[in-house]
């Protein structure tokens, strides 16, 4: 080989790294398998913790959430959770935080103030961990505390934002043909919600927790006070009374997480709304709904457990949906029963990067 050639190659492999770099650290969500329930982690790039909900307390056909929730928590590899967020207090939302916060490290607690209408007994347990450990009120407009992400409160006890959010504001034309959902079958407690947007560079995505239709309209009628979003993790379990499609259109989702039961969520009814929404590209489930059909469930790779029972029995298959964010603005959707996972791009028409 020629000199010059050879120290060529010779500088050419000089600035290669001895080692591969390490992964880029990702934003990561991990919506839990809590039978039609709510929890849902997040671990920062830098590390911290926030757990959106508890769950279900035990009962006579349902183990508690919490040992579910352990096992989250300890497969992202977490020693302690910096915050626990209780969007409101019903009891799948509430869960059994006392026993959580025995057998798990603990050091905030987030709510929305005093309920509306919930368990007594089972909210004054609570109350009693709150004060030990110390809790904030949010209230629309506040930003929480992580390093590394924007996590803004747009709703919470019942008040919404007041003002659109940076870049938002555009009157909404859906309103037209989207009247307010009608004062029926209200649930108090459900619309005290705290609702979030969090955002990691040009990624955004909204989780209204329980929050009904009604409410729903006004944060998008007759201005879009949110913007768009990447993401959507669907109001009230997918229930149809959280469904909008003037909030649906208006927000413009690349992807949908639905984060029901097999029996509880889900609604076949809620299924043509969200297929109708433009630019919706996926909808991935926790469950496939027992009450609906191939047609109103997402494929079997964009469902996280396919049976059809909500007893948390020996055996369940305990899988979650799973999203990971990389400061470019890529984000991942995996299914951890197996493995199926699909890339986008945030702020992208056609969002989905081609294998």
């Amino acid at each position: 080989m020629r000199l010059s050639l050879r120290l060529t190659l010779l500088a050419g492999l000089s600035a290669l790294p001895l080692f591969p770099a390490p992964a880029e650290k990702t934003l990561d969500f991990y919506t839990i398998d809590v039978e039609g329930g709510k929890s849902l982690l997040m671990v920062t790039p830098a590390g911290e913790s926030l757990l959106v909900d508890a769950g279900w307390p035990a009962s006579a056909n349902r183990a508690a959430s919490t040992g579910r929730i352990l096992a989250a928590l300890s497969g992202a590899g977490l020693k302690q959770l910096d915050y626990l967020l209780i969007s409101h207090f019903d009891i799948d939302h509430l869960g059994d935080v006392p026993a959580l916060a025995a057998r798990f490290p603990i050091r905030h607690i987030l709510d929305h103030g005093e309920p509306a209408a919930a368990d007594r007994d089972r909210f004054n347990a609570y109350d009693e961990v709150r004060r030990k450990l110390g809790h904030t009120v949010l209230r629309p407009g506040d930003k929480l505390p992580l390093k590394g992400v924007d996590i803004e409160v747009v709703t919470s006890a019942g008040q919404l934002l007041s003002k659109p959010l940076k870049g938002a504001g555009a009157a909404n034309p859906l309103c037209a043909t989207h009247p307010q959902a009608a004062a029926i079958e209200r649930d108090v407690e459900d619309d005290q919600s705290i609702g979030l947007l969090f955002r990691l560079g040009e990624f955004r995505m909204l989780d209204l927790a329980d929050l009904e239709a009604h409410l729903s309209h006004e944060l998008v009628c007759p201005a879009n006070l949110l913007g768009t979003v990447d993401v959507y993790h669907v109001n009230v379990h997918g229930q149809f009374k959280g469904m909008a499609a003037e909030l649906a259109g208006a927000i413009r989702p690349r992807v949908a997480i639905v984060g029901n039961g097999a029996r509880k969520g889900g609604d076949p009814a809620t299924w043509p709304i969200l297929r109708a929404t433009a630019g919706l590209e996926d909808i991935w489930q926790v469950h496939y709904s027992a009450a609906g059909s191939a047609d109103t469930n997402p494929p079997p790779n964009f469902i996280a457990n396919l049976e059809q029972s909500d007893r948390t029995l020996p055996g369940d298959e305990f899988a979650m949906i799973k999203l990971s964010v990389q400061a470019d603005g890529t984000y991942t959707v995996s299914n951890t029963r197996n493995g199926f996972a699909r890339s986008y791009r945030a702020g992208m028409a056609g969002g989905r990067i081609k294998p």
